[in-house]
């Protein structure tokens, strides 16, 4: 049994873990590539309770089951990285800036000043659907010998997939699989993308790939998110 708490400067919903970040904090614990199925949301400045059997993870929290990972192959095709001055012209049409369903979000929130979110506003370029925005990650996110931890790789392959779909709708992260080829280095001009792969009633499907500063694959991800249902 391992414990984890999630501290609250890496929320994604007021109160509640970004679900790349906990899925990377998760995925860490396990010598294969898993699926991360999130069933409810994780609580932040809380102990969670992290089991290991025959290759499967659970973490819950006061008796309750909050994600389940899985061993699974990720297939995925990724497509060519804009450049870093594309990507950068992307991010300012980024759709969260004039309406955004998650303000404080650690990863795409607006209100985050830098330096303490991520700050990654990915938006669509050209005539692409698909959506793009840079990245240069500081000096807190190291693993003390200059590169980026996992689990912030992982918490940047999460948002951007969400906006790849038209318009801004609130949805939920509820499966998510990641690949990390390498961790990119502190201070290295990156390029983040998202693209959609499908969308059924409320269930859309996106894929996340991060480049490096020579346009390289580094990572890539695979998840599924869920609309919410709207308030009565």
């Amino acid at each position: 049994m391992t414990t984890l708490t999630v501290d609250s400067r890496f929320c994604g919903p007021p109160g509640t873990a970004n679900g790349g970040y906990a899925a990377g904090l998760m995925a860490q614990q396990s010598a294969e590539k898993v699926r991360i199925r999130l069933e409810r949301p994780i609580p932040v400045d809380v102990p969670l309770e992290l089991e290991r059997i025959d290759g499967a993870l659970t973490l819950t929290h006061a008796g309750l089951v909050l994600a389940r990972g899985h061993a699974a192959d990720l297939e995925l095709d990724v497509p060519a990285a804009p450049s870093y001055l594309q990507a950068l012209e992307a991010s300012r049409h980024f759709p969260g800036f004039s309406e955004h369903p998650c303000p404080g979000c650690f990863v795409c929130g607006t209100e985050r000043a830098r330096g303490d979110g991520l700050r990654i506003f990915a938006g669509r370029y050209g005539d692409d659907e698909r959506v793009a925005a840079p990245w240069v990650p500081d000096a807190e996110l190291s693993d003390g010998a200059g590169k980026v931890r996992p689990e912030f790789m992982s918490a940047v392959l999460d948002c951007p997939g969400a906006f790849a779909r038209a318009g801004v709708v609130p949805m939920l992260l509820g499966e998510f699989a990641a690949h990390i080829d390498r961790c990119v280095h502190v201070d290295e001009p990156c390029v983040v993308i998202g693209w959609q792969i499908s969308l059924r009633g409320r269930k859309f499907e996106a894929g996340t790939a991060l480049f490096d500063e020579d346009l390289e694959l580094c990572a890539r991800a695979r998840a599924t998110w869920i609309e919410l249902k709207p308030a009565r």
